[in-house]
């Protein structure tokens, strides 16, 4: 693989002079099309805007919005002029908010007014009231967010303090060119360019630092996998304030000229009319999406002809799903992508060439430039193949290190360059990598070691699942046992007997669930993830299991 060791700004401006009349954006619920060339002089003026507001070369931009335009916008304006950004969490909250912009620094955040139940400027104005008296010409002095300078609303409206985006297009109309040139000249593409934060499923979140380099060789990778081209049209469903919409979304897009229909925020007939209205060749999204958009009273009426190649990533990735999605979504040639955010993200990869049983086993082999190895997490050493431990990465991708915790990057990334994952993985002789589970998520039932996927994935084989989560629960004779946690399909009817006897007749004892429960839904991240330790947090209370909670488990 050829490596690009170019900015990101650098490779918007080369799209703009290959392919100056080709649809760069579509968004099907907002009048909002660019070409490449729109797009890019559309991201040059409000480059020159963040540079008359004061933003220089590694402040940091922090974007706090659903997938609009003005995220994008933001994004490729702040690399232009080689500000940081910051990305946050839609579903974040005041608590979480206020860590945020004061643990990475942050100096000018856009916002959307809020989304779902969540208003983001009435959290900021909470945070600095001193907002509801300034000028938005002047800036701002928060006592509690010093290093705040500027906020900015998104979307349309007006807000005491705030710069309405797109007046900053107009403050870059008057910003000298010769200068923005020099600033453009002055950066390296081994400069950090972006901050995501862990999901903080455990502990509080990280910034994870991510530079040019990491992201869009990432994303080429990645774009390669799925065969794209400048005739690919990529629907992005998934957040962009994850490394799932960042990278594998929109670098993918961008390192081949491919597309982008992005989906403000994610709803199946909002995802099933633009795969049909923009002939889509392609879409990502976590197994929860497809299982939503299948499961969908009208998913039968849309026509996914044009549907080719895709992703399924973020949770592991049931083998009934994958086969439906092949079946039904006309997506052959779909892909598995693995890694986490520290790794920019992708480590592995399945490719349209493999056989659709690699790609619903596997996740693939290790990227072009990464290596891939899996050792034994008490002592470190290498295992080799068929031999669960955890699974590590070097190469180009892995992160310049947490943002401010040089003590929790030391622990992820040992002295050698190695990446530390967490999760639990097996290789086969041909290299390709299956995730077993992780090494959090592993239950020990007495002495026995279980992986939840495996009984997850038999689970999910039984007609009245519709989704299902194995976790351990803790127990005073064994240390910990298996509980299922079971979405049913609508209107389907399955007892916990009928369960229990299902694993038994198929799998060992030891696997068999000592507890079934049914639910509406799991909780989740805002990117799609479940959260496991608020489900064994529920499960705890619900079971009555706070005595056994407190039983040493080995």
């Amino acid at each position: 693989m050829e490596f690009i060791s170019k900015t990101l700004g650098q490779v918007i401006d080369e799209l703009a002079e290959k392919f100056p009349d080709r649809e760069a954006v579509k968004y099907t619920d907002r009048d909002y099309r660019r070409t490449w060339k729109e797009f890019k002089e559309e991201c040059d003026r409000y480059a020159k805007g963040f540079l008359s507001l004061g933003i220089r070369k590694g402040d940091h931009v922090a974007i706090w919005a659903t997938n609009v335009p003005e995220w994008m916008i933001t994004l490729y304006a702040a690399a232009k002029i080689g500000a940081i950004l910051v990305t946050v969490n839609t579903n974040y909250k005041i608590f979480e908010a206020e860590y945020l912009f004061k643990q990475s620094d942050t100096k000018l955040a856009v916002m959307i007014e809020g989304f779902k139940d969540t208003s983001y400027t009435d959290i900021i104005t909470e945070l600095c009231p001193e907002l509801k008296t300034l000028d938005p010409k002047d800036e701002l002095h928060s006592e509690k967010l010093p290093f705040l300078k500027r906020v900015v609303l998104a979307g349309g409206g007006s807000r005491p303090g705030m710069i309405r985006f797109e007046d900053i297009a107009k403050m870059g109309d008057s910003f000298p060119q010769e200068e923005y040139e020099r600033v453009q000249a002055s950066l390296d593409p081994h400069d950090v360019i972006n901050m995501q934060y862990t999901s903080g499923t455990t502990g509080f979140p990280k910034g994870v630092m991510l530079t040019h380099y990491n992201i869009l060789n990432n994303g080429k990778t990645i774009g390669d996998g799925m065969r794209f081209t400048e005739n690919d049209k990529l629907c992005i469903c998934v957040p962009f304030f994850h490394c799932f919409g960042l990278v594998l979304a929109m670098m993918a897009c961008i390192t081949h000229g491919t597309s982008m229909v992005p989906i403000d925020a994610y709803s199946p007939v909002k995802v099933m009319d633009a795969l049909q209205s923009e002939q889509c060749t392609a879409v990502h999204g976590v197994p929860t999406m497809f299982i939503a958009m299948l499961n969908h009273p009208t998913f039968k009426n849309y026509d996914f002809s044009h549907l080719r190649t895709g992703i399924m990533a973020g949770s592991p990735c049931p083998i009934k799903v994958m086969q439906q999605v092949v079946d039904e979504m006309n997506m052959k040639e779909i892909t598995i992508v693995f890694g986490q955010t520290e790794a920019s993200p992708g480590c592995t990869m399945t490719t349209t060439e493999d056989s659709l049983e690699l790609r619903v086993a596997t996740v693939g082999r290790h990227f072009p430039g990464v290596e891939c190895k899996i050792v034994d997490p008490e002592t470190g050493e290498d295992l080799g193949p068929g031999v669960p431990g955890e699974f590590c990465a070097r190469g180009y991708n892995i992160m310049k290190g947490y943002y401010k915790m040089p003590e929790a990057t030391a622990k992820a990334i040992d002295k050698d360059g190695w990446l530390h994952t967490g999760d639990i993985a097996i290789v086969d002789e041909k290299g390709y990598y299956k995730i077993t589970g992780r090494l959090k998520d592993m239950i020990i039932r007495g002495g026995e070691n279980i992986y939840p996927k495996e009984i997850e994935d038999f689970i999910y084989t039984h007609p009245a699942v519709k989704d299902v989560q194995v976790i351990g629960v803790p127990s005073k004779a064994y240390g910990e046992e298996v509980m299922a946690c079971i979405v049913p399909v609508d209107g389907a009817s399955v007892t916990e007997e009928e369960i229990k006897e299902f694993v038994k007749k198929n799998m060992a004892r030891h696997k068999v669930p000592s507890y079934v429960r049914f639910m509406d839904s799991f909780p989740m991240t805002a990117s799609g993830k479940i959260q496991k330790f608020k489900m064994r947090e529920w499960a705890i209370e619900e079971l009555k299991l706070q005595d056994a909670n407190n039983i040493e488990t080995a």
